[in-house]
């Protein structure tokens, strides 16, 4: 028997109620995929605190979560549900309660958002899980993008989108008794990870780490391959960029350079290879350590180069890097792009 995910309208402020729905043998009900003994959720460490890939330490870091501290209840906000499979199984295996938290203003155009929200509830659904699902505020995104609209992946317009996510999911879980929240956007290589974490942390610090965000490495070779061979089994939704109309742009913009079809929302034929999650080998291969690297300091050239995305890594000034490269009119219309207006196509 599966709970019946629970539709909650809040405001980005959190202020509406949520289902108190977290199931005290959901383990026992969990489908065969989520049954299987996992590796032990390891307490985080100073280096994990700022991506787990080897940082500043910090002597007084605020609690990171591990198995050792006893089950918790987990606000989980979820990008997607293609990046949620295995983050749920090793939390939910671990013995915590899991809610999961749809906050994403960001995804555009509105079909494409309404098509990663259902995938994500009917997931949530199969396993029992608690759903909350939040505002679709688009219109504060893109007023928080102004003047970020050419700012390259990994750049200070996603800093400011974790930042908006983290704020309102922090919130939430303060109002309603979570322990710890986190985000599905750590697990996927193609995030850098220290910039997730920072967000999260930063939205952790407004409350006092009270719910504290949880830091962890979601980014191992074996959470990789776990997390595509569910998608498969799931056969969810294969997106095939980010979710902003600026990734949307961008990532047409690439695939024009590189000869490939440009995006396709929904429907049963993607722009690029199958609509579906259907080969978790050659789905995790392409999000391999080696190849996410290898495009954001090589194939990303049409973009200004290799030195754009080799320095904008560590988080370079976007005005000296696309000084002079704006096209009159492009910032206003790209801000004011609707469900139905995409002004330039293009990857990620």
């Amino acid at each position: 028997m599966h709970m019946r995910p629970a539709r909650v309208a809040c405001t980005p402020l959190a202020r509406a109620a949520a289902s108190r729905a977290f199931p005290r043998a959901a383990a026992k009900r969990l489908p065969p995929l989520l049954r299987g003994t996992r590796r032990p959720l390891s307490s985080g460490t100073d280096d994990t605190l700022v991506g787990g890939r080897g940082g500043a330490s910090s002597s007084a870091a605020p609690p990171t979560g591990g198995q050792d501290a006893g089950p918790r209840r987990v606000l989980l906000h979820s990008c997607c549900a293609p990046c949620s499979g295995a983050m749920i199984e090793e939390m939910v295996s671990g013995g915590h309660s899991v809610t999961i938290f749809f906050y994403n203003p960001n995804i555009h155009p509105r079909a494409e958002y309404e098509i990663r929200k259902a995938e994500n509830k009917r997931y949530a659904a199969e396993l029992g899980i608690a759903f909350v699902d939040a505002d679709y505020d688009v219109d504060e995104f893109h007023r928080r993008a102004r003047g970020l609209e050419f700012e390259p992946e990994r750049g200070r317009r996603c800093s400011m989108c974790f930042d908006m996510r983290m704020d309102v999911t922090a919130e939430y879980a303060s109002q309603h008794g979570f322990d710890c929240f986190t985000t599905t956007n750590a697990t996927s290589r193609w995030k850098d990870m220290k910039q997730v974490n920072a967000s999260g942390l930063q939205a952790a610090a407004k409350h006092g780490f009270r719910p504290y965000y949880w830091v962890y490495d979601w980014q191992t070779d074996g959470m990789t391959a776990r997390k595509y061979r569910i998608n498969a089994e799931q056969r969810f939704y294969k997106q095939e960029y980010c979710g902003c109309s600026y990734s949307l742009r961008d990532s047409n913009a690439y695939r024009k350079a590189q000869g490939i079809p440009p995006v396709a929302i929904g429907g049963e034929a993607a722009g690029s290879g199958s609509r579906y999650y259907d080969d978790p080998e050659r789905d995790a291969a392409e999000e391999s350590q080696e190849v996410v690297d290898s495009f954001f300091e090589s194939d990303a050239s049409c973009f200004g180069g290799n030195r754009l995305y080799h320095d904008r890594r560590r988080g370079p000034d976007a005005e000296s890097v696309y000084g002079g490269r704006r096209r009159q009119g492009a910032e206003e219309s790209a801000a004011a792009a609707g469900d139905d207006e995409i002004v330039e196509r293009n990857n990620w």
